[in-house]
């Protein structure tokens, strides 16, 4: 299995074999399906929180008397029915929408996303990344050169590389991520992968221990 190597004017400068065994996956969409709700379960922030009736301030003392007064009888103010009192099955910070998954089927539902962008062509490889200078025009120009056919493309790094990072921060189509980062999410929010020919290796060292 092998992919094309290119440099940063488009043109084509050799080949990556790339091993079967982690970019030939073959795809279980239950298994990529599990690894996505996983994560974007355990990245859900919970902000939407109400008070109950034990957390309403006030209302120690019973309003009026039992009998007598002609009026309901109430216990505290800090009943649902009244204005200001707590809210009855309303949303709390205790809310866990945690979802756990094996670090096995994890790894293997990434490769697999890997492997169906190698198998429709949308992993792009790279020689080198490295930009003399930071700019959004010079890098938009390199990568109008790849084959990216003008898609949403999901640029990896293998090492800090500052400015690839600043050229491509406002490019709206463009997500520049390290290697360490690298999750199932952004893979299958963006068409193509692009990234440097040497980090195909640290990628397979990384995921696979």
């Amino acid at each position: 299995m092998k992919l094309p190597v290119y440099n940063l004017e488009g043109t084509e400068v050799g080949q990556k074999e790339l091993d079967p065994k982690y970019f030939g996956v073959e795809v279980k969409p239950e298994l990529v399906q599990q690894s996505v709700e996983a994560q974007l379960a355990n990245s859900r922030i919970v902000l939407a929180h109400t008070k109950g009736t034990g957390d309403v301030r006030g209302g120690g003392k019973k309003p009026w008397r039992q009998k007598g007064t002609g009026r309901a009888r109430h216990g505290t103010i800090r009943s649902a029915l009244w204005k200001g009192g707590g809210i009855t099955f309303g949303p709390t910070k205790e809310r866990n929408f945690t979802k756990s998954i094996n670090k096995k089927a994890k790894t293997k539902a990434l490769f697999m996303a890997l492997s169906d962008k190698v198998s429709h062509q949308r992993l792009v490889l790279v020689d080198d990344l490295n930009l003399a200078e930071a700019k959004t025009k010079k890098f938009k120009e390199i990568l109008d050169k790849l084959p990216l056919k003008a898609k949403t493309a999901l640029i990896i790094l293998d090492k800090k590389n500052e400015n690839v990072m600043r050229s491509s921060r406002n490019l709206p189509k463009v997500l520049t991520e390290s290697l360490v980062s690298l999750n199932i999410v952004d893979l299958l929010k963006h068409e193509y992968l692009l990234l440097p020919e040497k980090a195909i290796a640290k990628l397979v060292k990384h995921f696979s221990k």
